[in-house]
């Protein structure tokens, strides 16, 4: 090797070993800035709520503020299309819940893909809905729902929270496993639903815990099942689905952090361990237990892969009962 191979030679090694030093910094440094947790709601309800208490556990373990801001409308489409555009830094995440599957499974013109346009970072919670009904209906368990639906020539009616909504489409999935005649009744959130659900004015509603929770208290609805695989400990005499007769029905509401797609590897692996561990505090764990709700810790590739599975399930439950699309 002549003198000018040894030199070109040492400056291929010095330039490798720089570049690996540069990637290796950029990495230990983020973040160096306050990062923005977008929550595609309204503030003041659940979500937005939950969001706040993660922001504040990851600010604390980032070095760096996490300030929520709230880009509602769409059913979460226009937040979701911020983050889904946003710079593939790390800087910009989406807080989402189940109503991003959901509304991808209805929603034929939203201007992103709902999995090419994100990296799933982590997924914090997840817990079941319950199937709650009017006191003036007089149904006390979902054999009589099923047995006063049937009776009735115009069936029942399920109030929403909105096209696409988790409520929607649980609701729908309801009615493909019962045979019961159901008519869908949106409302712009789920205030609005559970004021015509207590007025007896709809007859049934799959309600998030959070939504429902302080007026089943009361007597003033009936709970008849819950949609997850195993009972609530809030309602420990209420049955499952499966439990009450309807197998293969299992519905969970979630919450999880997407960014943007192409953020670095690295970044997600770091904020996915940042908000794993913020989920597994006592503050997050016990907020989500007050909700029939339970922390989880997943992978990006594990969270994905169930998002996947979940836009694919409700996906095909729309296509079956020909919804129509938005």
């Amino acid at each position: 090797m002549n003198t000018f191979q040894k030199l070109k030679f040492a400056s291929l090694i010095a330039g490798a070993f720089l570049t690996l030093f540069t990637h290796s910094v950029q990495g230990a440094e983020f973040p160096t800035r306050p990062i923005t947790l977008v929550v595609p709601f309204a503030a003041g309800g659940g979500t937005d709520s939950i969001a706040r208490e993660m922001g504040k556990l990851m600010s604390d373990r980032l070095g760096q503020p996490v300030i929520v801001e709230n880009r509602g409308g769409a059913g979460g489409a226009l937040g979701a299309d911020m983050v889904a555009k946003a710079k593939p830094d790390g800087y910009t995440l989406l807080f989402a819940t189940s109503t991003f599957a959901t509304n991808a499974a209805i929603s034929t013109q939203l201007p992103y893909d709902p999995m090419n346009d994100f990296a799933p970072v982590a997924m914090i919670g997840r817990g079941p809905l319950l199937l709650v009904s009017s006191r003036q209906l007089n149904a006390r368990n979902l054999s009589e729902l099923i047995s006063i639906g049937k009776s009735r020539p115009e069936g029942l009616t399920y109030c929403s929270a909105g096209e696409g909504s988790i409520n929607h489409l649980a609701g729908e999935l309801l009615r493909q496993k019962t045979g019961v005649s159901m008519t869908h009744i949106p409302f712009k959130g789920s205030g609005p639903a559970t004021i015509e659900l207590l007025a007896g004015r709809v007859d049934v509603f799959v309600a998030t815990v959070p939504t429902i929770l302080s007026h089943t208290k009361d007597g003033q609805l009936s709970v008849l099942a819950v949609t997850g695989a195993k009972r609530s400990p809030l309602f420990p005499n209420v049955p499952t689905m499966a439990q009450a007769g309807i197998p293969n029905y299992e519905v969970n509401t979630w919450w999880g952090v997407m960014a943007p797609a192409k953020t670095p590897q690295t970044i997600v692996d770091q904020l996915n361990k940042v908000i794993n561990d913020a989920a597994a505090s006592n503050l997050i764990k016990s907020r989500l237990q007050g909700e029939s709700a339970e922390a989880i810790r997943t992978t990006p590739a594990g969270f994905k892969k169930e998002l996947q599975q979940e836009i694919n399930l409700w996906r095909s439950i729309a296509a079956s009962s020909n919804l129509p699309t938005k």
